[in-house]
């Protein structure tokens, strides 16, 4: 089973992969995840 992850935590990856000027992928491997579609 997957780790569960907190709404905090969901909102904060969206905001740092919508203004941090990364690519998707680089920031869901930074923060230890996978990238949906």
């Amino acid at each position: 089973m997957g780790l569960k992850r907190t709404d905090e935590f969901r909102q904060n990856a969206v905001r740092i992969a919508l203004t941090s000027g990364l690519p998707r992928k680089q920031v869901a491997d930074d923060l230890g995840g996978c990238i949906s579609p």
